[in-house]
């Protein structure tokens, strides 16, 4: 113990450490290729994220898009009664194709197809109707609003109505009555 209290060390000072050697000194080499490697991951990170907010601002456009393109789908229905050499029929076959062409390069994908197996992902059913011939049970039977697909996204889903079979009669004798709970409580 000190004789001196002015040279003792505070209460609440930390003991001393003893030394740690120093690792050895890095490679500047080895340093500077993880560097290297971080900063490409960070880069191809940083491209896959522009590149989907790209994609979602054109999903965005596209999307609002698509109402423009069912008004033209029912302005096309009414060229029926055009005479084929008229101007105006001619115009509109144009503006179809290359409508069509610019979708089709833009990635978007119609969804629903009358005939093809409904597919409750993509489609909403607003409806059923029976089973005719080339409509098998369970297909999408008619096309209410067609819905779309933008690089594998949905942009928006089909709504659609669907072929049902209806029951045999046998079926339905076998089944219980509907409401026959609520008769027998009354």
């Amino acid at each position: 113990m000190p004789d001196d209290p002015a040279e003792a060390p505070p209460e609440d000072a930390p003991a001393a450490r003893p030394e740690v050697p120093s690792p050895p000194p890095e490679d500047w080499e080895t340093r500077f290729k993880y560097l290297l490697a971080d900063f490409e991951n960070f880069r191809r990170r940083a491209e896959r994220e522009r590149e989907s907010v790209t994609r979602q601002a054109r999903g965005a456009l596209l999307r609002d898009l698509l109402p423009i393109t069912e008004a033209f789908q029912a302005a096309l229905s009414a060229r029926s009664h055009l005479s084929p050499s008229d101007p105006l029929r001619k115009g509109m076959e144009l503006l179809e194709r290359e409508w069509l062409k610019f979708l089709k390069h833009q990635g978007v994908e119609a969804v629903a197809e009358v005939g093809q197996p409904f597919r409750a992902d993509e489609a909403e059913a607003v409806g059923e109707t029976a089973a005719k011939d080339g409509v098998p049970d369970g297909a999408v039977a008619e096309i209410v609003q067609q819905g779309y697909r933008f690089f594998g996204g949905l942009l928006r889903p089909a709504k659609v109505v669907i072929a049902r079979t209806p029951p045999s009669p046998a079926a339905a004798e076998d089944a219980p009555p509907p409401d026959s709970a609520e008769e027998t409580d009354a």
